[in-house]
């Protein structure tokens, strides 16, 4: 799901919802020239005490061709094998952005899968020639127009509605968990949203149909797209403030990447 939009002041206006139903509409997306700074709710890159133990390349793009080309059950042997020979409490090495953002670590295989979200995703954002802030600039940006430049971030919605929400659970794929209390805390996310009261000091700006989509939607397919709209507006917002990085951190991790916002 895709969630389209502007900034328009302090404003992020959606624009649309485009649902993208396979990894071959993704591919198909992507390879359209035109420019963007989008969000993407998948890990960027995996935590380099991981990389180090595998003996996989410690280079971002080497890293990602290298990870590309392994299959799924190759990566859950990998990362079986590493977490088996680890005690128990640490089975999992985490990014350095992963405990403060309380996102999943990005090695996970199952619940939730994100490092076949990874496989899946990055080496595609990377094919496609996408600049990926601090880890990844393709060769034709140095010289590319700013304006026609497209621009992927690492987001994570649950970072954003954690916020306004804490520990209460707005979406569920299992539909008898789809319940009237989640209906409520999406529809409480979505007016904390609209009145800009998050750290981001950034309002979004829906119609009465968007709200109602949103909110109607119980797995919260559309609302991450949306959350992931927010971060990176934020983002862009920073880089247009003279921040080449879109507001990730300086220090960060070449290797493991970063979450915006975070």
């Amino acid at each position: 799901m895709l969630a389209w939009g502007h900034l328009r002041g302090a404003a992020v206006v959606l624009e649309r919802l485009e649902y993208l139903p396979s990894l071959t509409a993704f591919e198909q997306w992507l390879a359209q020239p035109e420019p963007w700074i989008g969000g993407f709710d998948l890990p960027f890159g995996l935590p380099r005490e991981l990389v180090e133990t595998l003996g996989w390349p410690l280079q971002w793009q080497a890293c990602i061709q290298h990870y590309a080309g392994l299959s799924r059950a190759d990566i859950r042997d990998a990362f079986s094998a590493f977490c088996d020979a680890r005690p128990i409490g640490g089975k999992f090495a985490h990014r350095a952005c992963d405990r403060p953002a309380g996102s999943s670590p990005s090695m996970k295989w199952v619940n939730p899968p994100v490092a076949f979200m990874l496989h899946a995703g990055v080496p595609r954002l990377l094919g496609a020639g996408v600049e990926m802030p601090g880890l990844h600039v393709p060769g034709h940006t140095a010289s590319q127009d700013v304006q026609n430049r497209r621009v992927a971030l690492e987001a994570y919605p649950g970072l954003l509605a954690r916020e306004i929400l804490g520990s209460r659970s707005y979406k569920s794929d299992d539909r008898a968990k789809q319940t009237p209390e989640r209906l409520i805390a999406r529809k409480d996310l979505l007016t904390a949203l609209e009145a800009g009261q998050t750290r981001l000091c950034l309002r979004l700006k829906l119609t009465h149909a968007q709200r109602d989509a949103l909110a109607d939607d119980p797995k919260g397919d559309a609302l991450d797209a949306v959350l992931c709209l927010v971060q990176a507006a934020w983002g862009s917002q920073r880089h247009a403030h003279g921040d080449p990085l879109y507001g990730l951190p300086p220090n960060m991790d070449p290797l493991e990447g970063g979450i915006v916002t975070a």
